[in-house]
């Protein structure tokens, strides 16, 4: 994981205090032994470690000479050290990719009422295309080396490592973050991505991802606002394309098609609740349909335009995406 190893920016700048510290060591070591003034024992000492086969400053005694002697071997395995390492770096791009990093934390750190995504295997990158296209914030968990670059070559935020620890969450920003799915492979690896999840951010809104129907119940009950079974979903979406086919491709249309309307959420906040539906004149003015309202986990489908709206509702719409985000922004307040 990027954050527990050694960065290059530390090693750099162990190279150059080792190379401060030689020239440190030499300068007072000649004014020691030779009683040279610093500036011609730091002289002295430059030419010595640059090999360039200037001339002594001044007549070396013979303990003068010994330590030219121990400075030669100490400095050239420093020098030796520091250029292999600066070539490594170099070559082996660390460098690079560790400035690419610290400015994708400092991305993340600026960010506030994303989505994190914990995998990017089949599932979880739909989710990531699916979030994108609506012109959502995201954060991608990955451990596997070859799908981090892949999402960093499109031009997605990564963080690298086990989206179960505490501290690559947190490098995901999930403390100021509005939701997170776990679409790992296994079952039990999202149930410990929801418990800790949950723990860092109790507010936060956790989608899991399931492969066995049967343990729904303790995803919710660890956690997590729903789990998701990709296979039951998989099953009921074929049943529904052999006997309303037409239900099924309208209603792709309102999810997938950015050209068109699509379904989306409008939660309605503490200053605007009271209202019949018919007076909120931002839905009216902007071709937003109200097809559901959704109070205390209950829906009402198809609401008269009279139903009054209540703080804590959720008006389930169909408009432009970009209508109903500005609708939603105005009436969550």
């Amino acid at each position: 994981m990027y954050l527990t190893s050694p960065s290059p920016l530390n090693r750099a700048l162990k190279i150059l205090s080792l190379l401060i510290g030689i020239l440190l060591v030499g300068a007072y070591g000649y004014h020691l032994i030779e009683g040279w003034r610093y500036f011609d024992a730091l002289y002295m000492t430059i030419i010595t470690l640059a090999t360039v086969g200037f001339g002594e400053t001044h007549p070396l005694s013979d303990n003068g000479r010994a330590f030219t002697m121990l400075l030669i071997l100490g400095g050239i395995g420093i020098i030796t050290y520091g250029v292999t390492t600066v070539t490594a770096l170099v070559v082996e791009g660390e460098m690079n990719g560790y400035l690419r990093r610290q400015r994708m934390k400092r991305a993340i750190v600026k960010l506030a009422n994303h989505y994190i995504i914990c995998g990017s295997g089949n599932n979880g990158k739909y989710v990531v295309e699916e979030l994108r296209r609506t012109e959502r914030d995201v954060v991608v968990v990955e451990r596997d080396k070859e799908k981090v670059q892949e999402l960093l070559a499109s031009g997605v935020l990564v963080v690298e490592g086990d989206a179960t620890s505490d501290e690559v969450l947190r490098s995901a920003g999930i403390a100021k973050a509005a939701g997170l799915v776990a679409v790992l492979p296994e079952d039990r690896d999202n149930l410990f991505v929801v418990i800790t999840a949950r723990g860092l951010n109790p507010k936060i809104r956790i989608v899991a991802k399931i492969d066995d129907v049967g343990v729904r119940d303790k995803f919710v009950r660890s956690g997590a606002d729903t789990a998701v079974s990709a296979s039951y979903i998989g099953g009921m979406r074929m049943a529904s394309e052999l006997i309303r086919p037409d239900t099924v491709t309208f209603l792709d249309t309102m999810l997938r098609d950015t050209s068109n309307f699509r379904v989306e959420d409008i939660p309605i906040g503490p200053s605007h609740g009271g209202l019949q539906i018919s007076k909120y004149d931002i839905l009216a003015s902007s071709d937003i349909l109200v097809v559901a309202l959704k109070r205390n986990g209950s829906y009402t489908f198809n609401p008269p335009a009279a139903t009054r709206v209540e703080s804590g509702d959720t008006l389930i719409v169909i408009g432009d995406p970009e209508h109903v985000r500005t609708a939603a922004a105005r009436l969550g307040k």
